[in-house]
């Protein structure tokens, strides 16, 4: 029965976590904008959110965080024909970006404490993901916006979006990092 209630229990917190993550890439993704006249888009510091997220959470935390916190922050800003594009571009970007992490850690049973935590995330693994992560979105951008707008004119997002993902993959791991060093047991909840 105890198993049970601390079961629920963790699975609330991942979904409060999860709701919580999701207002932060908004917040993050509408603090700075940039926009790009050809294709209508934006650049910004969403990413930072959603590599946090990945990081330390895990690919179904990333996936709900990545996806909803971004196409909500369209809405609110007036891109609503970029909202369910950039839902799906980052749902998958999160999700592939926290497999990637979490997957290698989780196959080799390694645990972050103080003695280890930057060996969790060893510059292969968040070099591997983040790359990962940038492939998909940069390339599902460029087709979105090729596909609205013309393939010119989404040639010309595409350095800032690697700029914007190189930023996003520096300060979140950077970010996701310190919060493992200051409280070792958030990779309990990672989901």
């Amino acid at each position: 029965m105890e198993q049970q209630e601390q079961k629920q229990s963790s699975m609330a917190m991942r979904i409060a976590i999860a709701a919580v993550l999701t207002a932060m890439t908004a917040v993050f993704t509408l603090m700075v904008r940039v926009p790009i006249a050809p294709t209508r888009g934006y650049i910004n510091l969403g990413d930072v959110a959603i590599y946090f997220s990945a990081f330390t959470f895990g690919p179904v935390t990333a996936l709900i965080a990545s996806g909803l916190g971004t196409s909500i922050a369209d809405l609110i800003a007036g891109y609503p024909q970029w909202a369910p594009i950039t839902f799906c571009i980052n749902a998958v970007r999160g999700l592939v970006t926290g497999l990637i992490i979490h997957g290698l850690s989780r196959s080799s049973k390694l645990r972050v404490s103080e003695q280890n935590w930057a060996g969790f995330f060893s510059k292969k693994k968040a070099a591997a993901a983040g790359t990962a992560g940038m492939v998909i979105m940069v390339g599902l951008y460029f087709l979105a916006g090729g596909i609205m707008y013309g393939f010119p004119a989404a040639a010309f997002e595409i350095p800032g979006n690697i700029i914007q993902n190189v930023v996003g993959i520096l300060l979140g791991s950077l970010l996701s990092l310190s919060v493992y060093r200051a409280y070792p047991p958030v990779q309990q909840l990672r989901w």
